[in-house]
């Protein structure tokens, strides 16, 4: 029977947590009364999580290896890759994620959102070390996007498939997926969702991935807003230069026939030359950008468009 919703969870040295959280999650989805798959991603492990993996495979549940440790993002592309369900939910394997919590989701879900976003409202972390990065990013993130989640963070949501398989993961960007998805105008909401501690093992996420955030939200802004027109983000950049550059040359100018002072003892009119040139570099890089995206285009074949529903046919 063809699965209606694909649980996909990457693993990573989680062999402390795995055999309860399979436990509770074939449980849950047991309880659901809705076809379903489990499918596995070891993501290079070293401390046998794999062996206990191997141990779960069977009628419903699936296990991929990667032949190394590629990161997260890596690893939830693999399992959304082989996912067959009409719906995809994704949880971590540390067992901080509730598997009790899927049901409501995928009701959110199936009623006609396409990205359903777990909230960890009361998480169980060290506040300094994660909460706090973890608030000061999800609001940089909510702020520059748009799309407005508490938790970009929280690994447990529910997407429409069809969807998700159409987006690019690359380097760490599993956390912005319901931005990108936002950007392809899909629907997404947040519901609360239980957090618990961490039964074994340490956590793979620290302070410095929030640096990483802020550097991968550039690419996100970048992909969303101006990967179909880049002329616009270069040109405008190109024209601010310009028009800085003419203010400063005009006030050198005036200080010059006004107030007696020559150019050469005037620094701005260095910094005017200097705005100048830079934009001059950034229209042209925005033209060649334009170029890079048109060949793209063309050479995939790939629309700069999603089209969401189609309605009626000729019947035969």
């Amino acid at each position: 029977m063809t699965p209606v919703l694909s649980a996909v969870i990457p693993v990573f040295n989680e062999s402390g947590n795995l055999a309860a959280f399979e436990a509770e999650l074939s449980a849950a989805l047991a309880g659901m009364k809705v076809p379903h798959e489990i499918i596995w991603v070891d993501d290079g492990s070293t401390d046998g999580s794999f062996r206990q993996l191997s141990g779960f495979a069977g009628a419903g549940q699936r296990v991929l290896k990667l032949s190394k440790n590629y990161g997260q993002t890596a690893a939830l592309a693999a399992g959304i890759a082989a996912a067959r369900g009409e719906w995809i939910v994704t949880l971590d394997a540390d067992g901080q994620n509730d598997p009790e919590d899927i049901p409501r989701l995928f009701a959110a879900a199936a009623a006609g959102t396409d990205v359903v976003s777990g909230w960890r409202r009361n998480r169980r972390d060290p506040f300094f070390s994660r909460i706090l990065p973890s608030r000061a990013a999800n609001f940089i993130i909510s702020a520059v996007t748009g799309v407005r989640l508490h938790d970009f963070g929280c690994t447990l949501k529910v997407y429409r498939a069809s969807l998700l398989k159409a987006a690019d993961l690359y380097g760490e960007m599993h956390r912005f997926l319901p931005a990108i998805l936002g950007y392809a105008g899909a629907s997404v909401t947040e519901l609360d969702v239980n957090h618990r501690p961490r039964r074994a093992g340490k956590s793979k996420y620290g302070i410095a991935r929030t640096f990483k955030v802020v550097l991968d939200l550039f690419t996100v802004k970048f992909m969303g807003d101006f990967i179909t027109k880049p002329i616009y983000l270069f040109g405008g950049l190109s024209l601010a230069l310009l028009a800085a550059s003419s203010l400063m040359a005009a006030w050198t100018l005036y200080n010059k026939f006004f107030n007696g002072i020559f150019v050469k003892d005037q620094p701005l009119f260095l910094v005017a030359i200097f705005f100048a040139l830079v934009a001059v570099q950034f229209a042209f890089m925005g033209l060649l950008a334009e170029v890079l995206i048109r060949t793209y285009h063309r050479a995939y074949r790939k629309p700069p468009y999603a089209i969401a529903a189609e309605l009626g046919g000729d019947g035969k």
